[in-house]
């Protein structure tokens, strides 16, 4: 490693990691050290995901370096590789977890293409639910709704622009109001 002493070279990794010296150049050579067998032990167990399943090994090793304890020998890759089994079953577990909720949902399940993601948020999206149900609706309905919700008209205004008794302005309101209501998803809070 370029721009490293070799005093941190030859020193074993768990007085890196205790950082004697300089912490962060002591942690960059374990990773260095160990960066490979971490990911070789990710693919064999999640191909598609060892690269992130690594990062994810690496920043937790960092973030509870203090609680390293050196078994013996100095190495810090059976910590490492304890830290990797914590990291995939957290990820296999919240996969099942995410995966059994779009299956309740009636999601795609795979989400790795742009369509995937596209159908989950057109599908959870009540912003563009409501777009695609207004359109669905009758035009007398859908113009009465506007004129009275997005015009901020009185009922007697509605009622006059559309040639109609304002109790019938009222009721078309009303009818368009509740079939949005039926089929719109509910944002969750």
């Amino acid at each position: 490693m370029m721009g490293v002493s070799e005093g941190l070279l030859r020193s074993t990794d768990a007085r890196l990691i205790r950082g004697h010296g300089n912490e962060a150049a002591g942690f960059a050579v374990v990773y260095e050290r160990h960066v490979n067998d971490i990911y070789r032990w990710h693919t064999r167990h999640l191909r598609w995901a060892a690269s992130d399943l690594t990062a994810e090994t690496f920043a937790r090793a960092w973030l509870n370096r203090a609680k390293f304890r050196d078994p013996g020998d100095g190495s810090a890759l059976p910590w490492l590789l304890g830290i990797a089994r914590n990291v995939l079953a957290d990820s296999i577990r919240r996969d099942a977890i995410e995966t059994r909720s779009r299956e309740r949902l009636g999601l795609p399940l795979d989400l790795a293409t742009d369509d995937g993601f596209e159908e989950v948020d057109r599908r959870l999206s009540p912003y563009v639910a409501l777009g695609e149900q207004l359109d669905e609706l009758a035009p007398h309905e859908r113009t009465a709704l506007q004129l009275r919700v997005i015009d901020e008209m009185p009922y007697e205004e509605v009622a006059e622009r559309l040639s109609i008794a304002p109790a019938a302005a009222r009721l078309r309101v009303s009818r368009a109001l509740r079939r949005l209501a039926r089929s719109v998803p509910k944002e969750e809070s």
